[in-house]
């Protein structure tokens, strides 16, 4: 990856030259869905480096902002997200990483962690749902 400044606005949004667009902290977006089940299953961060590994291992690798470290998913459980494509958006600053579980995303053992609705209107801290049923829990 290399110096992303210097293109121009029509050639990072229409170019083949993967020049990621970072944040001041040095991270962009990264939405993980399942390739099968098209299910969203995780969002986090990945900065240069996470991106590096995962085009380099093949298993996701995110920066964990709380550690200040790698963070491969799967690392202790096991259930690794296996990348089958990585589609970069537009101005090249968030990823869509498609990929193959293997086993619960979520660190609450649930398939996806997005497991819970909002109620849009419901104006209070009870807002959210009980937890969606889950075919792996």
């Amino acid at each position: 990856m290399s110096d992303s400044a210097s293109l121009s606005t029509e050639e990072r949004e229409t170019g083949t030259r993967f020049a990621p667009k970072f944040d001041a902290n040095g991270l962009l977006s990264a939405v993980v869905l399942d390739s099968h089940t098209k299910e969203v299953l995780v969002v986090a961060f990945m900065n240069e480096e996470a991106i590096a590994h995962t085009r380099a291992t093949g298993n996701v690798t995110f920066w964990s902002r709380s550690r200040r470290k790698l963070w491969m998913k799967g690392e202790t459980s096991g259930h690794v997200l296996r990348v089958e494509e990585i589609l970069v958006d537009c101005d090249q600053d968030a990823l869509v990483i498609y990929a193959k579980p293997a086993g619960p995303t979520c660190h609450t053992g649930r398939t996806s962690c997005f497991y819970r609705l909002l109620d849009p209107l419901a104006p209070d801290s009870e807002a959210l749902s009980k937890p969606l049923s889950d075919p792996c829990c």
